[in-house]
C-alpha cells in the first residue's frame, strides 16, 4: 500500500528531474556561446577592448604588402625616416609644446596648433638629425620621435613592373573591391593604380597595421600613468601578403644606373638562361611613385607604359627565326650563296645601299642583309614562317605572374595577307614583339632549341614567411632540333665577332646576339635593337635592348647590351 505522501515525493522529485533537464538544455546554448567567445573570437573581442581604451598612430604611412626581389629585398623604396609623432590629449600645455617644436622644426606655431587639433599623429616634416637631438632633449609628454615606416621612401626599382597607387575613384568600386577581397575598403584608401601594384591589390592589402605606438586610456579618455605608451613593432597582419618577384635587386640597379646615362626612351629586359626568370626589366622615361599627379601635368602618360612589355616591330632580330626556319627545313646551309643588288635589289633595298654582292648566308646573317632574308622567308612561305614565329612564342605575351592585358594588334596571321610576307621576313610590316619576347626567343636558341615561359613572380608570402602560393615554371617545349639551335648560336656569334654587332662585344666574356633596326613612319630615326647572351661558353643571362630614336641597332642598343653584361656578370661566370 502506497502512502499518499511517498506519492507526492517521487512527484515531486520527478519535477526536481526535469526541471534540472530544463535548465541544462537552457544552460547548454549559453556554455557554448561562453567557450565560442573564449576560444573562437576572444582574441578578437580583447582587441576591440584594446582599441576601446587606447589611443593609437600607426607607424605606416600605407598599411600594405611589400613587392620583393627574388632575395627578399624591397622594390618599393620602403625606408623607415624618423618622424614626430604626436598625442595632442597628452600634452601637457598644448601652446607651449607647439610652440616649442615651431623654433625646432622651423615652422610658425599656428600651424603645429592645426596639426594637433587632429588628433594623435604623425607630422609631415622630415628631420635632420639634430631636430632628433633637439626634441628627444625637451622631454615633452605627448611628443616623440619614432621611425615610420614610408613605402616609397628611397628611389623605387622597376618602377613599371612595381606600379603606383591611386585613391579609390566612387563608392561603387570601393564597394566592388571590398565585396571581391573580403576586407575593408574605405574611400580615403590607396589601392594600386599600376602595375603589380594593381594586379595583385587583393593580397597586399592589409587588414591591419604591423608597426604602431599606443597610449592607453580610462573611460574618461585620460591618460592612465601606470599603463605607459607601448610601441608595437612585431605585430604580424594576418590578412596582407608579399609578392615576391623573379627580380634581382642589384642586377635591376646596375641597369637602371646604365640606363639612366645611355637610354631616354625604351626598354632592357634581362632573363636568366636556366630558369626564364626575368631578373631585370626597366622602362624609360621613369617616374617616382610619389609624384604621379606632378608627372601627369608636365608629361603625357607614356612616361608610364611599360616598354618592356609594349609591342614593337622586332627589325631585324626577327631574322633569328627566318634563320631557324630556313636551317631547319633544310633550306640552306652557312655556305649557300646568295646575292644583294643593295638599294636596287627587285625584292627590297639592303641597308648597304651599294650591296653585297655575292655573300653566303652565314655572312648575310651577320652583316643582316635584307634581300637574303627576304629571299627565304619567300621559299618558306608565309604558313611555315607563321609556325616558327609561334614555336617561338611570337603570339604568346603571358608572362607568368605579371597579368599584363594582351595586345590583339599582335596578329601573325597577318603576315599572310597580301605584300606582306617580304616585309615580314626583315621584322617589319606587320610582325610586332614585346622585347620580353624577343628575350624569351633567344633563350629558345640557348637552350638547345626548347621554348621556356618567361616568369616574373615567384610566389606570394605572409610576413611571417608562409608561403600562400607558388607560381611554378611553365611547360617548355620543343621548338627546334639541338643541331639547328647550335648552329644558329654560331650565327649569332658571328654577328658580333665579324658583323654589325660588334659594339655588343663583351671582351672579357665573349657574347652573341642580333641587331634590329626598325623604320618607324615619319621618323628619321629607327627602334634601335640589340638581343643577345654572355659568356659565349656557358650563357648566364639573356640581355635585350630596346632604344626609341636610336641610330641603328649596331650603333646604339649593342653599346649598352655591352655596358650591362660588364657591370651584371660575376667574375666567375667563365671556366
Amino acid at each position: 500500500m502506497v502512502l499518499e505522501g511517498d506519492t507526492m515525493d517521487v512527484l515531486r522529485q520527478k519535477r526536481m528531474v526535469l526541471t534540472f533537464y530544463l535548465f541544462l538544455i537552457l544552460f547548454i546554448p549559453i556554455m557554448a556561446r561562453l567557450v565560442d567567445i573564449q576560444l573562437a573570437h576572444g582574441s578578437e573581442y580583447a582587441h576591440r577592448a584594446l582599441e576601446q581604451r587606447s589611443m593609437k598612430v600607426v607607424l605606416e604611412d600605407i598599411p600594405r604588402g611589400d613587392i620583393l626581389d627574388r632575395n627578399l629585398k624591397s622594390l618599393t623604396g620602403t625606408g623607415m625616416p624618423q618622424k614626430v609623432v604626436v598625442f595632442p590629449s597628452l600634452l601637457e600645455d598644448p601652446q607651449k609644446s607647439a610652440e616649442t617644436l615651431a623654433d625646432i622644426l622651423g615652422h610658425n606655431t599656428e600651424e603645429l596648433i592645426k596639426h594637433f587639433s587632429k588628433g594623435s599623429g604623425i607630422l609631415p616634416y622630415p628631420l635632420r638629425m639634430e631636430q632628433v637631438r633637439q626634441i628627444k632633449e625637451a622631454k615633452q609628454r605627448g611628443v616623440m620621435v619614432l621611425p615610420v615606416q614610408q613605402r616609397y621612401y628611397n628611389q623605387p626599382l622597376a618602377t613599371h613592373v612595381v606600379g603606383h597607387l591611386g585613391s579609390i575613384s566612387s563608392q561603387q568600386l570601393m564597394e566592388k573591391l571590398s565585396e571581391d577581397s573580403g576586407k575593408t575598403y574605405q574611400l580615403n584608401d590607396m589601392i594600386g593604380a599600376m602595375g603589380l601594384e594593381k594586379y595583385y591589390e587583393q593580397q597586399l592589402k592589409a587588414t591591419q597595421s604591423e608597426r604602431l605606438v599606443r597610449a592607453f586610456a580610462d573611460a574618461a579618455g585620460s591618460f592612465l600613468e601606470g599603463m605607459g605608451i607601448k610601441l608595437q613593432t612585431n605585430r604580424t597582419d594576418p590578412g596582407r601578403q608579399h609578392v615576391v618577384t623573379t627580380i634581382d635587386r642589384q642586377v635591376q640597379q646596375k641597369v637602371e644606373q646604365i640606363m639612366d646615362e645611355q637610354v631616354q626612351r625604351g626598354a632592357v629586359v634581362v632573363m636568366d638562361v636556366h630558369t626564364g626568370d626575368i631578373v631585370a626589366m626597366a622602362s624609360r622615361p621613369n617616374f617616382h611613385p610619389e609624384e604621379v599627379s606632378e608627372v601627369l601635368q608636365t608629361d603625357s602618360s607614356y612616361t608610364f607604359i611599360d616598354h618592356g612589355t609594349s609591342l614593337y616591330q622586332p627589325g631585324s632580330i626577327f631574322k633569328v627565326i627566318v634563320a631557324a626556319a630556313a636551317l631547319e627545313e633544310g633550306l640552306v646551309n652557312y655556305n649557300t650563296t646568295f646575292i644583294c643588288e643593295g638599294a636596287n635589289d627587285p625584292l627590297i633595298r639592303c641597308w648597304n645601299h651599294i650591296g653585297h654582292g655575292s655573300i653566303s648566308f652565314s655572312e648575310a646573317f651577320a652583316q643582316s642583309c635584307n634581300p637574303v632574308f627576304a629571299e627565304l622567308g619567300l621559299k618558306l612561305g608565309a604558313e611555315k614562317l607563321i609556325d616558327y614565329a609561334r614555336r617561338f612564342g611570337m603570339d604568346n605575351q603571358e608572362v607568368i605572374g605579371y597579368p599584363v592585358p594582351i595586345d590583339n594588334r599582335q596578329d601573325l596571321n597577318s603576315i599572310g595577307q597580301g605584300y606582306n610576307l617580304v616585309n615580314s621576313s626583315i621584322g617589319q610590316g606587320p610582325v610586332m614583339s614585346t622585347p620580353v619576347q624577343i628575350t624569351t626567343m633567344m633563350n629558345t636558341i640557348i637552350n638547345d632549341g626548347i621554348y621556356i615561359p618567361p616568369r616574373l613572380v615567384r610566389e606570394l608570402r605572409k610576413t611571417d614567411g608562409t608561403i600562400i602560393n607558388r607560381f611554378i615554371p611553365g611547360s617548355s617545349h620543343k621548338v627546334i632540333s639541338k643541331e639547328t639551335a647550335h648552329q644558329v648560336s654560331e650565327l649569332l656569334t658571328l654577328v658580333v665577332q665579324d658583323g654589325v654587332g660588334k659594339k655588343a662585344k663583351v671582351t672579357s666574356y665573349g657574347s652573341a646576339g642580333k641587331t634590329g633596326s626598325a623604320e618607324v613612319a615619319g621618323q628619321e630615326k629607327v627602334n634601335a635593337w640589340f638581343s643577345g647572351y654572355a659568356p659565349t661558353q656557358n650563357p648566364r643571362y639573356v640581355v635585350t635592348v630596346l632604344v626609341e630614336q636610336g641610330i641603328s641597332g649596331g650603333e646604339t642598343a649593342a653599346p649598352v647590351f655591352e655596358k650591362i653584361m660588364e657591370q651584371i656578370l660575376p667574375p666567375n661566370s667563365v671556366d
